[in-house]
This record gives structure tokens, C-alpha cells and sequence, in this order.
């Protein structure tokens, strides 16, 4: 649960001992509110709402990704964590940074450049997030779609 400080780790058994040396020296115990909060993690209510909202987000992501790739952004493998995707613009530019402010300016969409998400090219990279209603996702990739359409290229 983030930023409750409380969660689990799935280990090798042969490594639960020195986990546990670890974690007794490092954490005291999580505040009753916070087990509370987890144990209704867990109810069958709880966990029906958490698949709603999973459902959504591969909804989104089923739509955004094919919708970006026939723009021209590479994206090799379809995201099956979180919600972002990580997508080469090296078609529209060779800095992710410059070509990210472009799209702010002139489309009115905000993406992330590359360069905090890893080092395999960050600077010919951008990362989408899917966090936002399928009608604002729709609505910003028409708007991206339009001011590629404007440019010419390579």
C-alpha cells in the first residue's frame, strides 16, 4: 500500500531468515490504521472495485497503444504493468526532451521525456501515462495526431 508503509515480499524460502534479520532491525511495526486499511484491502468489495478499475486501465491501454503506434511511435511491446507507455519518437525526433515540450506547445499534451526512465535511448524516448478518462486519452492523441500532421517527416 503505498505510502502507508505497509506491504509483503514474495521471496525464495531460502532467503525469508535474512529478510527477517532485515526487516526486525529496519521496521518496527505498521500503525493499527494502517493494518486496518490492509485488512480492507482484502474484502471481497474492496478487491471487486480494484478489478473495475483494472479492466479500465487495460481498456485505456488497449486503446492508446495501437492509436500511437499507427502515429508513428514505436512500441514494441504492449505494457502489462502500471500505466504508462514507453514509446520511441525517434520517427519526430532525436531529443526526447525538445520533441516533448513541442508536443505541450503545440498539441496541448503533456508527455515525459525519456531521460528519467532508464538509459536503453532515453533521448529517442517518451512515456504516455493512461491515467486520465479514455475521453481526455481519445481527445489528446487526436490533438498530437494534428500537429504531427503538421510537421513534416523525416
Amino acid at each position: 500500500m503505498t505510502g502507508w508503509r505497509l506491504g509483503w515480499i514474495v521471496a525464495p524460502e531460502t532467503h525469508v531468515r535474512e529478510i527477517e534479520k532485515l526487516a526486525q532491525n529496519a521496521f518496527i511495526c505498521p500503525s493499527a490504521p494502517a493494518q486496518y486499511a490492509a485488512l480492507a484491502a482484502f474484502r471481497s468489495e474492496t478487491l471487486a472495485v480494484l478489478e473495475e478499475r483494472r479492466a479500465e486501465f487495460r481498456r485505456r491501454r488497449d486503446y492508446a497503444v495501437p492509436a500511437l503506434r499507427n502515429l508513428g511511435f514505436r512500441i514494441p511491446i504492449t505494457p502489462q504493468g502500471a500505466f504508462y507507455i514507453y514509446a520511441g519518437c525517434e520517427r519526430f525526433s532525436e531529443d526526447s526532451a525538445q520533441f516533448a515540450m513541442q508536443v505541450l506547445d503545440e498539441a496541448g499534451v503533456a508527455i515525459t521525456p525519456g531521460l528519467d526512465f532508464g538509459s536503453y535511448r532515453p533521448e529517442r524516448h517518451v512515456r504516455f501515462a493512461y491515467t486520465r478518462s479514455i475521453e481526455d486519452i481519445m481527445e489528446g492523441i487526436e490533438s498530437i495526431a494534428r500537429m504531427l500532421q503538421g510537421r513534416r517527416r523525416p
